[in-house]
């Protein structure tokens, strides 16, 4: 597949709202997931940013709902992904930072085996299979073994090793090796259209289109790219000098704008990609009328901010920091969710699950204790009842650090309480830059923010 450019036509016209009433929704709807690696809200133009372009990405947001306080629960890859896909906290479902499936030589490197029940945990792939769905699965999986078909998924295009390189990359097909030619960007984009053209009306389908963009290597990606921003000074980003505690990738920091340049190309790049798919979409008989799109990323990323790279392992120890804490989320379904719609509501991973489900009319997996709750009603601006407002809190873990936010107030405690911990003012330090944990003016606010946490750890510890 050729390079998709801006100068492409993407997502039709302003008439799809007008398409879409003329035929009902059914019931069950398509969805496709799309998710990014490594993308924070803030690298977004919906999110604020000024400088790294994303239109098509913008002009998705515009569609439907855009969730502007949109959470994970761990500020890395893997753990993030399966809670995306389960419901359940790492604490449940056993996953932390895991980079390879099989066990390593060196613990002190911080990788660590998924667990081997982990393929035990239900997934919503799992659940809406079970309800008829047709469902597949392209690009990267890093949720154990990515060689076969899994929970649920029939059709299957996944990378070995959950990582590599952008061009010629070697992939999982159904599962078998095969060895490919050209742009993986293109490559996942083009086996799911591939998916595409085998589903019929028959039956409805779930698809998840996971891109590794603009997770590194930075290198690899197609030269249009590195070129847009080859005078771009990014002096709004907001990077600073290398941190004392820098750890993952660091190195990176030796120069940041040069780095910057190179990940935002990666970040275009991944937006020409939505567009080509969304073309596919358009294509199909019945346009957007009946699909559900979805975009989100697998955790944050700091790019310079606080003087680190990464994420929730850019520090020693790990932080969680609002810009690896929060990610894009947008609902994009036509006939059903209202268009260019943003809300404040705190969610995070552990929502998507019974989202989805409540969307595609099937029950949740029953017996899992899941951590969240289905916000489709908020999404399409739909009252809640008054006995069941929505929370102000949201939660996080990883490793020895966990987190509890609320609109106005984010604490940090990590070691059990034994500390390094940090609690910041949001609403008068947005950047996180004043710790009052320890200030006597806050005592009150910490206390009740470490009690709702040790309640969070207690109620969904397994």
């Amino acid at each position: 597949m050729p390079p998709i450019t801006r100068r492409h036509f993407f997502m039709g016209s302003m008439a799809l709202p007008a398409a879409a009433q003329r035929k009902a929704t059914p019931q069950r709807p398509n969805i496709v997931l799309i998710l990014a690696d490594d993308l924070a809200a803030w690298m977004l133009g919906c999110y604020g940013n000024k400088e790294i372009r994303t239109p098509n990405i913008d002009r998705l947001a515009r569609m439907g709902t855009r969730f502007i306080n949109s959470f994970v629960v761990t500020p890395i890859c893997s753990a993030s992904r399966a809670t995306l896909f389960t419901g359940r906290t790492p604490m449940q479902h056993g996953i932390h930072d895991f980079l390879t499936p099989e066990p390593i030589a060196n613990p002190a490197q911080g990788q660590a085996a998924p667990p081997p029940s982990f393929r035990n945990e239900v997934m919503i792939s799992d659940v809406l299979a079970d309800a008829g769905y047709e469902c597949g699965y392209t690009g990267k999986w890093h949720m154990g073994s990515a060689e076969e078909p899994q929970h649920g998924y029939k059709f299957w295009y996944t990378m070995p090793g959950d990582s590599g390189p952008y061009q010629d990359p070697a992939m999982n097909l159904n599962g078998k090796s095969v060895q490919e030619k050209g742009y993986l960007g293109d490559l996942i984009t083009a086996r799911a259209s591939e998916f595409l053209d085998r589903q019929n009306a028959s039956r409805p389908f779930f698809l998840t289109v996971s891109y590794l963009n603009p997770h590194t290597p930075y290198d690899g990606h197609p030269q249009q790219y590195y070129d847009m921003y080859a005078n771009t000074a990014f002096d709004t980003v907001g990077w600073q000098p290398m941190a004392a505690n820098a750890l993952r990738e660091k190195e990176m920091m030796k120069d940041p704008v040069a780095n910057i340049r190179r990940a935002a190309a990666a970040t275009t790049a991944l937006d020409d990609q939505v567009a080509a798919l969304f073309k596919k979409l358009q294509a199909r008989t019945g346009g957007l009328d009946n699909t559900l799109v979805i975009f989100t990323s697998d955790n944050g990323y700091l790019l310079g901010r606080h003087g680190l790279w990464s994420k929730g392992l850019a520090s020693d120890p790990p932080n969680m920091y609002e810009e690896v804490m929060q990610v894009p989320m947008m609902w994009s379904w036509m006939g059903r969710l209202p268009a260019d719609n943003t809300r404040p509501e705190l969610i995070d991973f552990c929502d998507f699950l019974p989202s989805v489900c409540e969307a595609a009319g099937v029950s949740a997996p029953a017996n899992r204790n899941l951590a969240g709750r289905s916000y489709l009603a908020v999404a399409a601006n739909k009252p809640l009842p008054k006995k069941e407002p929505w929370r102000n809190l949201v939660f996080g873990q990883f490793r020895n650090t966990w987190m509890v936010r609320d609109f106005r107030y984010k604490v940090v405690v990590r070691n059990d309480g034994k500390g390094p911990n940090e609690l910041y003012d949001l609403r008068t330090d947005p950047n996180e830059r004043t710790n009052q944990y320890d200030n006597q003016q806050f005592v009150s606010t910490r206390d009740r923010l470490n009690a709702e946490l040790a309640a969070w750890r207690k109620k969904y510890s397994s």
